[in-house]
């Protein structure tokens, strides 16, 4: 009997990767941004954050989850000096494209977002693994934290 293979939230099984173009309108519309360059800048303004605080390793599975222009600022990222907190992250990506707090955590969700529907389940839950906590919620998942 052949080994199911596991698909991906909201994805049909065999369905086609979506591109880079189908990738940015979702973005585009989570985000509520006006243009395709708001959204493709957000992109890459949130995921060369992301890369900074993953292992290389977890970075390269990433982006060969991602259409290849998606993946980009995952391969040029430098590491972070010290890893960040969910609310440190926004942060950083607030100074990054230099915009408020507020916007960069709706920015961050919106790239995210569409990063948790393109990646395997799989993938995704060792990539929260390894970051500090808070980062469940900026990819659109619950986080459960154990009572002191």
């Amino acid at each position: 009997m052949p080994t199911p293979v596991p698909t991906q939230p909201g994805r049909r099984r065999n369905a086609p990767a979506p591109s880079y173009d189908q990738t940015l309108e979702r973005i585009r519309y989570d985000g509520a941004y006006p243009t395709r360059e708001r959204a493709e800048q957000v992109t890459r303004t949130v995921l060369a954050a992301l890369a900074a605080q993953l292992g290389g390793d977890l970075r390269a599975e990433l982006a060969a989850q991602l259409p290849a222009e998606a993946a980009r600022p995952l391969h040029c990222a430098a590491p972070a000096a010290q890893p960040l907190t969910g609310w440190g992250f926004v942060q950083d990506v607030a100074a990054r494209s230099g915009t408020s707090p507020a916007v960069a955590r709706w920015d961050t969700g919106a790239v995210l977002g569409a990063v948790a529907a393109l990646a395997d389940p799989g993938l995704l839950t060792r990539i929260l693994d390894e970051l500090p906590s808070g980062y469940a919620l900026l990819f659109g998942r619950a986080e459960l934290v154990q009572a002191a």
